[in-house]
């Protein structure tokens, strides 16, 4: 692993804990260089997944696009990044769990939509008026009814 800061080759790892309920592994390492200190995440590589868009396009699965819709909705919320990182790792378990190699671009969205309701209201809202595309407020006090 090259240390981000000077880019020297060897760098030793200090403490590794399981995360996200022991589906990833962070671990705290130093430069041997510079003595720098930083972390990183190991994850198991999800397996090879096609998305399937509207319009009928298949894409690779790219956790980075949920990854951005979750810190988007999550924008100044407590305990945002825990909440981000135990989400992607809770979806891309479902994802594994279903065994297919295609599925849904919207069967993805509603699974990010029922996690987000368990976790925080607010940004279960604020996915849910990009993902719905709310057109009037009656659309969007309907999502907010769905809450309580």
């Amino acid at each position: 692993m090259h240390c981000p800061f000077c880019n020297h080759p060897d760098t030793k790892v200090i403490d590794s804990r399981d995360t996200q309920e022991g589906r990833a592994i962070r671990r705290r390492r130093e430069c041997e260089k510079c003595h720098a200190r930083f972390s990183t995440y190991e994850e198991v590589e999800i397996f090879h997944l096609l998305v399937v868009k509207k319009d009928g396009r298949k894409e690779d699965y790219d956790r980075s696009k949920i990854e951005k819709g979750l810190r988007r909705a999550f924008e100044k919320r407590p305990a945002a990044e825990e909440k981000i990182e135990r989400i992607l790792g809770e979806i891309e378990y479902a994802l594994h769990e279903k065994h297919m190699n295609e599925i849904g671009s919207r069967e993805i969205g509603s699974l990010v939509m029922e996690k987000l309701k368990e976790a925080d209201d607010v940004a279960y809202i604020r996915f849910a008026s990009v993902y719905k595309s709310f057109g009037s407020a009656k659309s969007f006090r309907k999502a907010l009814e769905t809450l309580e």
